[in-house]
């Protein structure tokens, strides 16, 4: 009986992968290094935890293990009122999300390490790899990725004001539907486009040399936002959430920025 139940506890185990320990997460504060942690010093403090849940990447239920968010956050800024903060969050290819603190500790974020079943399995269009760490939400109300972004490859956690992070997406133009589209740009499309090289780099940049409202029309830009797999295999996600208003004000932004052409990157000017 002692081997049979030997044989059951190393079956139970089989599919457990080993993880990195040496895989760090990296904190910044207002420009400022706040130093980083690795998967064991963080294990070390914040208890480990089996999180289950639909994944809409994967597009059926996961188990990651994974650290809950908040205590994280809590050993790495200690002084810090994080509801009231502004974050943003980098992965290793570039794609940055800003978001509030009140959203990142609402409840149900964690930081997943692992799968829970074996090998991390390749992610997104790209089959990426998810790790050292991949945002995932428990709850099942938090499956909408623009309300709720899960960056995978993520490398680090920053708070620090949109407007110091991004000066140069900032509209000039006071207009409504110019400042209803920024709202909609910071929200749903700076963690993969940039404007002026500021943004993410998943997707294109979008003003300079060229604003992209000068090479492609309205209708056509209305569509592709839309549904872009209706033109070809695309990383970028459908908005079919967003009303005809809102695309009419998202490119009004777009279309404003026209007039804010800064090219900071190497030999810009």
């Amino acid at each position: 009986m002692r081997l049979f139940g030997a044989l059951l506890l190393l079956g139970s185990c089989a599919h457990v992968a080993p993880v990195n320990e040496a895989a760090t997460l990296r904190f910044f504060e207002n420009g400022a290094d706040r130093g980083a942690f690795t998967l064991a010093q963080l294990r070390a403090q914040v208890p480990e935890e089996t999180v289950s849940g639909f994944d809409p990447y994967y597009q059926r239920p996961k188990r990651w293990r994974a650290l809950p968010l908040e205590p994280v956050l809590r050993l790495a800024f200690p002084s810090s009122q994080l509801a009231t903060e502004e974050f943003t969050l980098r992965a290793l290819d570039g794609y940055t999300v800003p978001i509030s603190g009140a959203r990142l500790l609402e409840g149900g974020a964690y930081l997943a390490f692992s799968d829970a079943d074996g090998a991390w399995e390749p992610i997104g269009a790209r089959r990426a790899d998810p790790g050292p760490w991949y945002l995932v939400w428990k709850g099942g109300k938090q499956l909408d990725l623009t309300t709720h972004p899960r960056p995978w490859a993520l490398a680090s956690l920053s708070i620090e004001p949109f407007e110091a992070v991004f000066p140069l997406v900032v509209p000039r133009s006071k207009d409504p539907r110019v400042q209803q589209g920024f709202v909609l740009f910071r929200q749903q499309c700076v963690k993969c486009h940039a404007i002026n090289q500021q943004g993410g780099s998943v997707g294109p940049e979008l003003n300079v040399p060229k604003n992209v409202t000068e090479y492609r029309d309205e209708a056509f830009l209305r569509a592709w936002i839309r549904n872009p797999f209706t033109f070809r295999i695309s990383v970028m996600p459908p908005s079919p959430q967003l009303t005809e208003d809102e695309l009419s004000a998202l490119l009004a932004y777009l279309a404003a920025m026209r007039d804010q052409k800064i090219d900071v990157a190497p030999g810009g000017h």
